[in-house]
């Protein structure tokens, strides 16, 4: 009878140890001067993105093909990290404006 109470604990500890995520966190990149900064993050699923802008001109955090966020001037903007992969971002008002942002799983 006991050994069959520590199985039960057992499955349950193991369970409940399943149940245990990983906190998503936001990571905050800044725009300064038409500039990314960091230029490159590493991120994981579930992670948002925060990008501040501190610039006096409208700015985006485009993937072609991909994901597109509207930073206005002066404001920010967030996006939740969906897909695991290389996303290289630029600007599409100012394509000169490069970042890129790895997605893993946890």
């Amino acid at each position: 009878m006991l050994s069959r109470r520590y199985l039960w604990i057992g499955i349950i500890v193991v369970m409940n140890l399943g149940a245990v995520q990983a906190q998503a966190e936001t990571i905050q990149v800044t725009i300064d001067k038409l500039v990314f900064s960091p230029a490159a993050i590493n991120a994981k699923i579930g992670d948002t993105i925060e990008w501040v802008n501190t610039d006096i001109l409208d700015h985006t955090a485009t993937v072609k093909g991909g994901w597109e966020a509207l930073i206005p001037a002066g404001k920010s903007a967030s996006l939740a990290l969906q897909e695991v992969g290389l996303f290289e971002y630029y600007c599409r008002f100012h394509p000169n404006m490069k970042a890129r942002v790895t997605v893993e799983i946890e």
